[in-house]
């Protein structure tokens, strides 16, 4: 039931800092100011031994020039923007350019490589953090400057609770996420192909080549695409099947039903320690991702190489391109509006 500050390194001069929430239980949570990063999840596995969950760095630093975004906040868009271009309100808006011909997190300096303001913090028996970051108009080419709050908790029964809150003076668009890489067995301790996972969504968006939705939703029945009952990750990743092809893996954002209710979106499990993860959440879709573009060069704690597929990711979020997908779930904001979503990781043991 505490919060402790530590410092963790310099980055362009400015100080940043590394905050320690844990419970009563022990279940802890490091996160720090330089792109508002979790850089330790740490739960107990079967024998009641300490595993640090997330995959990260041991500084600032590392989260300053590593590229895989382990543990971020991201934005202002999380996800793909289609050749970084959208339309709103009859005006066009071109986005920085760095995935391929689209426009990837955020673009040239995502919220994953900012500095955020602690405005917050409690040490009471669910320990939090509150960040803050004022994205100003027109950086990065977005519209409207975006005043962003993120609240993270610690519960007395081993959840962390992410809130996103944003408010703006101009119609945007905001998907805002966390980027956290999970490995059920420890950060750094093989990849996560035994992992079983359960996805509770009956359709993905299909991409093209470029990882852009066809703007079709398909079913994931009779495909590898099918999460409904667990499986382990591993079990279909090299079926040949199209959308695995195109994406090398799974790279996908999975339907999750409306925005703004709460729904039980995943779980996963690891049978070698035991650690389950629950993942609840109000956004419309979650991504999973497995690493599959890790290729050993991003050095990580302890001076661990983390090679393909060593962590996923269930990124919650609005649907990637949303803005060109009219037919997708919104993320537009006004000024008379809040944006407001939960995320919720649940740890335990079977």
């Amino acid at each position: 039931m505490s919060i402790e500050k530590r410092s963790f390194g310099t980055v362009d001069g400015a100080e940043t800092e590394l905050y320690i929430l844990k419970n009563e239980k022990g279940f802890q949570v490091n996160i720090t100011n330089f792109g508002g990063s979790l850089v330790n999840i740490i739960t107990k596995d079967k024998n009641g031994n300490p595993v640090d969950v997330s995959l990260g760095y041991d500084n600032a630093m590392g989260y300053k020039n590593g590229r895989a975004n382990f543990g971020a906040l991201i934005g202002r868009y999380a996800n793909r923007i289609n050749k970084g271009h959208f339309t709103l309100e009859g005006k066009e808006y071109s986005l920085y350019i760095n995935n391929g011909e689209n426009h990837l997190h955020g673009g040239k300096v995502g919220y994953n490589k900012v500095l955020w303001q602690v405005v917050g913090s409690g040490d009471g028996a669910e320990p939090y953090l509150l960040l803050k970051f004022t994205d100003k108009a027109m950086r990065e080419n977005y519209p409207g400057t975006l005043t962003v709050n993120v609240k993270y908790t610690v519960t007395a029964d081993d959840a962390l609770v992410i809130e996103y809150f944003a408010n703006t003076d101009e119609t945007t668009y905001v998907n805002l996420t966390n980027h956290c890489y999970f490995n059920l067995n420890g950060a750094g301790n093989g990849d996560i192909l035994d992992h079983y996972l359960q996805i509770n969504a009956d359709s993905f968006t299909p991409t093209n080549a470029g990882l852009i939705p066809t703007g079709e939703i398909a079913p994931v029945e009779g495909t590898a695409m099918d999460f409904r009952t667990p499986k382990k990750i591993g079990r279909d990743i090299e079926s040949g099947e199209q959308p695995l092809v195109l994406a090398g893996g799974y790279d996908h954002n999975y339907v999750m039903g409306a925005a703004g209710t709460m729904k039980h979106a995943a779980t996963a499990y690891s049978e070698e320690s035991g650690i389950t993860m629950e993942v609840y959440t109000d956004k419309p879709g979650v991504q999973l991702y497995v690493g599959n573009f890790l290729k050993g060069n991003e050095i990580g704690k302890g001076g661990i190489a983390y090679g393909k597929r060593t962590g996923f990711c269930l990124e919650t979020q609005f649907y990637p391109d949303s803005p060109n997908q009219p037919q997708f779930p919104s993320c537009k904001l006004t000024p008379n509006q809040t944006y407001h979503f939960t995320t919720v990781y649940k740890f335990g043991l079977r």
